[in-house]
């Protein structure tokens, strides 16, 4: 595990309520999280961390993600949530904002066309807006 010297092992924020229950196993999915185990200081930073520290964290504790079983429900949870910190799915804050505005201008995308496609049967059908 690599940790900084004079730095305290940090704790993923790991939720312990109020998660999705994974469809395949009757526990949460959560209690399969791999960073649960031994790496969980890599997936939040220190504080004034310098940044080729950060960059060489967030690598590590992406690897780790990688090999999570519950990668996918870990991303959605902090998407969903949103966390605003750490590595969460193998993403970090700045790429989970990422995602998030192209899920919402897809959303946008998507609204527009089905709102096109209404008006052009309506127009087919004879009413008029």
């Amino acid at each position: 595990m690599l940790q900084l010297p004079h730095q305290p092992l940090q704790v993923a924020a790991v939720p312990t309520q109020g998660t999705p229950a994974r469809e395949d196993q009757a526990g949460p999915w959560h209690s399969e999280a791999v960073c649960r185990r031994d790496e969980a200081g890599l997936f939040f930073a220190p504080s004034k961390e310098p940044t080729a520290a950060r960059l060489s964290r967030e690598e590590s504790a992406k690897r780790v993600c990688a090999r999570c079983p519950v990668m996918v429900e870990c991303r959605e949870h902090a998407l969903v949530q949103p966390e605003p910190y750490g590595v969460w799915g193998g993403l970090t804050a700045a790429e989970r904002r990422v995602v998030l505005a192209r899920r919402r201008r897809r959303e946008v995308e998507l609204k527009a066309a089905a709102s096109a496609d209404h008006i052009a049967a309506a127009k087919l059908t004879g009413l008029h807006f």
